[in-house]
Formats: structure tokens, sequence, C-alpha cells
């Protein structure tokens, strides 16, 4: 059973019972990230996520990784673009104190200027790790050339610049500005009931006063179909095409999810077959698609050697011209829907994942979508409604970014290959 309340202050609780098993997920989701910032505070939200570990006026940091090895449960959080999770999975017995801990860290981090320090450090050899993993960074660049200056194309983890100068008043002015009650969601999942759940966040968030401020104005991004490249002394390019794709709720989602399954989704997908399977071009391909609230992207990645790049590209365009230039069969539509909706399903298992879906409903959409809506979403799409959606999708050309040794081949006429329509 789900539900959904929202507290005076304007806290939204969301959350589903599970009497089947013995544990609760719960996570405190906060609307912010990377799209809420500027070009000279970019990273500051992946920061505040790492200084919330790192000691209250109750508890130094030690103590609070303490708290939670003690109850026996994990804890952790993560930053995205358009929204920043602290999370917690615990037994049952064990919900109450798990949420006070992390709203105590919410609500009552200190940002030590030592712990600072320390920390811009941490933060600045996880740069450093991101840099050095090509499949990663090829994942920025391609935000970077489609968004361009528009902050969906700014990187979560922020620049060292950025991080070198912030300052405990600059942390404590976007606090003020983006952790506010009306942009927070709790979303529990798991074996503990609802009236437990809203009584004991009423207790802990119930007396956080509502901001007066309004949510910030989001603008749509651009799309540029533009090449981006690094070069970097690896063995491998990585390349990433990307491709307009739909904004969360839009129910052109359902034709490009079991697109996506066909064409990049599952080792029997097109480009699998085609270029690592068939030809032996590639250890890694497929495709994806990110959601955001105004606007999506549709990615394919490959990473092949430097001698390969053309003609994977070349096959790249072959493929994903097939998609659009005829309707798959039935025998594979039906494939791509049992693929996705077992996808779906056996993901629902973990109550980490319900409460995740919880919340991201929430977040992107202000509704909850059961998972009988998803479902019958997804088998109403007809092989036409693909094929309408790919040539929408996959028909215009590609932006492309690579990553690695591209100093020594054409690699300008590899990229027009796909930057120009099929």
């Amino acid at each position: 059973m789900t539900y959904r309340m929202t507290l005076p202050n304007g806290i939204r609780v969301v959350g589903e019972e599970m009497s089947s098993i013995r544990s609760v997920s719960l996570g405190i989701w906060v609307e912010t990230g990377s799209r809420y910032e500027t070009r000279d505070d970019n990273g500051i939200s992946h920061f505040l996520e790492h200084m919330f570990f790192k000691g209250t006026s109750r508890h130094s940091a030690k103590e609070l990784a303490h708290l939670f090895d003690d109850l026996g449960g994990q804890v952790n959080a993560f930053t995205a673009k358009e929204f920043t999770c602290f999370y917690a999975r615990v037994l049952d017995e064990h919900f109450a104190h798990a949420l006070e801990t992390l709203a105590e860290m919410l609500m009552d981090s200190r940002f030590a200027p030592e712990e600072m320090e320390k920390e811009k450090r941490v933060v600045i050899e996880e740069i450093r790790m991101y840099e050095d993993t090509p499949d990663e960074l090829v994942m920025d660049l391609i935000a970077r050339g489609v968004y361009g200056e528009h902050p969906l194309g700014y990187t979560i983890l922020g620049r060292d610049e950025n991080l070198l100068r912030f300052s405990r008043e600059d942390l404590l002015r976007y606090v003020e500005r983006h952790y506010r009650p009306e942009r927070m969601v709790i979303s529990v999942a798991g074996h503990v009931p609802q009236d437990l759940v809203m009584r004991e966040v009423e207790r802990v968030f119930g007396a956080w006063a509502r901001g007066e401020d309004a949510a910030p104005a989001l603008v749509p991004p651009p799309f540029h179909k533009t090449v981006t490249t690094e070069e970097k002394d690896i063995e491998q390019v990585h390349l990433c095409l990307a491709a307009p794709g739909y904004p969360a709720g839009s129910r052109e989602l359902y034709p490009l999810l079991l697109l996506n399954n066909v064409l990049g989704g599952t080792q029997s997908s097109r480009l699998f077959q085609e270029i690592r399977e068939d030809r032996g071009m590639a250890y890694s391909v497929y495709s994806f698609h990110s959601a955001y609230r105004d606007a999506g992207m549709f990615g394919i990645y490959v990473g092949t050697s430097p001698e390969s790049v053309e003609e994977v590209l070349g096959l790249v365009q072959q493929v994903t011209a097939r998609m659009w230039q005829e309707p798959i069969s039935s025998d594979e539509l039906e494939k791509a829907k049992r693929q996705v909706k077992g996808a779906l399903m056996l993901g629902l298992e973990s109550s980490g994942s319900r409460m995740s879906r919880l919340a991201k409903n929430e977040i992107l959409l202000r509704r909850d979508v059961p998972i009988e809506e998803t479902i019958a979403g997804i088998e109403a799409v007809t092989a036409e409604d693909i094929q309408r959606v790919a040539e929408d999708v996959l028909s215009h050309g590609f932006a492309l970014a690579a990553v690695g040794p591209l100093a020594d081949f054409a690699f300008d006429r590899a990229a027009k290959a796909v930057s120009v329509p099929s």
C-alpha cells in the first residue's frame, strides 16, 4: 500500500508498507543539484552532500559513522542534476533512530572550517578519479556539448577553482536557499506502518519553518548538435552520441523505453549484436535515456580502438537508421515488452528501489505512478509507435563526444558521419 501526505510546513512524505520484509529504506530527497547552480558555484551541491556527514553540534563525523554502524545499517548519499538524496537502510526497529540521525545531519551540521579543508581535498581526489575514468568522463563531455552554458551541462562534481574558494558562509547561504521543507521529499519503503512514519516525521521535522522564497524558475535547455573531444593517452576511444529525448512524464517515454531496449539496452540488442558479437569491435556498447523535468537526452555509448572509430560510427548510423526506416517485428516487440516489464518488476523487489521510485515520481511528476499504470503504458505500445519515436529522435543526426587518442587519425571525418541526418 502506498501513501502520500504533506506536512503543514510543506515537507512531502511518500511511502509504501512492505509486510514481507523486516527492513526499511528511507531517503530524504532535496530538490537541488547541479541544475540549480551557477557557473561560479558549480559543485556546491555535491560538496554540501559530503559536508553533511562531517559533524553536527552533537556528534563528530566519526560519531555519526558509528551511530549507523551500531544500528547494523547502511547510510549514504548522492547528488544528481535535479536532486540530492540522503538515505539509509536499517531494520524496521531502528527506523526512528535512523530518521532522527539523518535529520540531525541536515538541520544541525557545523560545517567546521577544518573539516571543510580536509573534505575539499577528498572531493578533488574524487574529481581526479572521475577524470581518469574515460567512460564516465565522456558523459560529462556530451552534456557540456549538448547543453552548453545551461546548468544541465554542468558537471555534478564541479570545478577545482570553485571548490577551493567555497567558504562556510557560502554553504550556509546555499542551505538557506535550497534546503527548505517545501523542497524536500521523505520517502519510506519497508516494514513500517504509515501512522508510525507520519508520527516520527512530524516529531523530527514538524517544527522546521517553511521558507518564504518560491522555487527557482527553471529554463528549458537548448540542444546543440556539437562535437566535443578530449585528448587522452589511453588505449581506446570512448564515444557518446546524443539526440534530444523526452522529459519526465511524457507519454512518448513508453515507446522510447522499448526502442532503447531493442536498439542497445540488452545483450541481444541490435547495437550489441552488430558491433560486439558479429564484429568484435567493442567490449561495451549500449544505449540509454536521461529524462529531466523539461528535457531529455537519448544516448549511445561505445568504447573501441582508434582504428575502428570510423567504422563503428558508420555502423551506429546504419543500425539507428533501420529503427525509423522500418517497423520492428511483432516478435521483437513482444520480446522487448517482456524484458522491460521484467526488469521493472525485478527491480521493485528491493525496498531501496521502491523508495527511490516513489521519491523520483514525486519530485519530477508531483504524483505517484502505480506500477499498473506503467505496465499498461508499456503494453499499449505498437511497432508503429516505436518507429514514429525512432524517427523523431534518431533521424536528425547526433551530437558526439569522444575521449581518447584522437590526434593520430581523421576524427573530424568520422564525426561528420553521425552529426548529419542519415
